[in-house]
């Protein structure tokens, strides 16, 4: 698998890395449930995502499968099947104890230095030229070796709902550098965004890898995600569920009126179209509305004699279809 070809499983499924086996669950069947087939027939967009949602949980779940990606990276199958990673150079792994054992002599033999980033590991060859790198890829892809990128560094960033939705520049302390980032409208949790030329200095060309920042989000108290989605619990009274009414709703960038139709009940969700979040190109996810009938602690004299009233003339049972229900 080439390094372009990797896929981040765990970004696939919009989890942590640490994230335990119960989280990972209920992300695949949500995410399998959104693109299944049966529910996007004709959309190959969805059907490919389908495809990788099943890839990343078929690893992510399976514990030893799963400590093999995040020890390797990209190269978690040769390691488990003990096959060395490419094609093109003539190597008889049979003479080794192991994955490990193939990595270390690989390192010995090439004067190479191992260097841990973070949850994963990047692997560095020498060549026969101060100054020239081989990534761990190209050692095999073509028998031969190669100038590599430097090394990359990774970040955590956390941002406001306010901050990720309409964009915002932060300044971000790195060792003694301070950086500029321009965080575009539209940020989400998991989104992953690259800093060219701001990583660490590789001791031995002197230059700069890149640096990936990872965006979360702190919690908001009424905006949560939903997908691409997101959603907010708006409350109603008794009467406006059982009439129907017309509500003021907040949304990212404001109020906007909603009809709710008679007879709702509580919990039941309406959606509002393109009123959700920004996508980068532009266009707007939908916002759903989970209705929650609230009812009033304090009553006025006249609004509890109309309650009594109500209470007497009304023919509604809501527990009729329970009634004889026995064990």
């Amino acid at each position: 698998m080439a390094a372009t070809d990797f896929k981040d499983y765990y970004q696939i499924l919009g989890v942590s890395k640490n994230a335990s086996q119960e989280e990972i669950k209920k992300a695949y069947r949500k995410l399998a449930r959104k693109y299944h087939p049966d529910l996007n027939s004709g959309d190959k967009e969805a059907e490919q995502r389908f495809k990788e949602v099943n890839e990343a949980q078929e690893v992510l779940s399976d514990p030893e499968k799963r400590a093999k990606y995040d020890q390797y990276g990209q190269y978690w199958q040769q390691a488990a099947t003990g096959t060395p990673p490419g094609t093109g150079v003539g190597v008889d792994f049979g003479q080794y104890g192991g994955f490990e054992d193939f990595i270390n002599e690989l390192l010995g033999r090439f004067g190479g230095v191992s260097r841990d980033m973070g949850d994963r590991q990047t692997y560095t060859y020498r060549t026969g030229s101060p100054g020239e790198f081989s990534d761990f890829e190209s050692a095999f892809g073509s028998g031969g070796f190669s100038n590599i990128p430097v090394s990359d560094t990774e970040a955590a960033m956390t941002l406001t709902f306010s901050e990720a939705f309409h964009g915002t520049l932060k300044h971000l302390q790195l060792n003694s550098e301070t950086i500029k980032v321009r965080i575009p409208p539209g940020a989400k949790p998991g989104s992953r965004i690259r800093l060219k030329g701001k990583g660490q200095i590789n001791p031995y060309s002197q230059q700069r890898g890149d640096l990936y920042l990872n965006i979360s989000l702190q919690p908001h108290h009424l905006f949560q995600f939903q997908g691409d989605n997101i959603t907010c619990e708006v409350p109603i009274t008794p009467a406006e569920a059982v009439l129907g009414t017309e509500i003021e709703v907040p949304t990212p960038d404001g109020s906007v009126s909603m009809k709710v139709p008679p007879g709702v009940n509580s919990g039941q969700s309406l959606r509002l179209k393109n009123k959700g979040w920004k996508a980068p190109n532009g266009k707007r996810s939908d916002q759903i509305v989970k209705l929650k009938i609230v009812t009033p602690k304090k009553l006025t004299t006249q609004e509890r004699e109309y309650y009594k009233k109500l209470l007497q003339v009304s023919s509604f049972n809501p527990r009729r279809s329970i009634a004889n229900v026995r064990l």
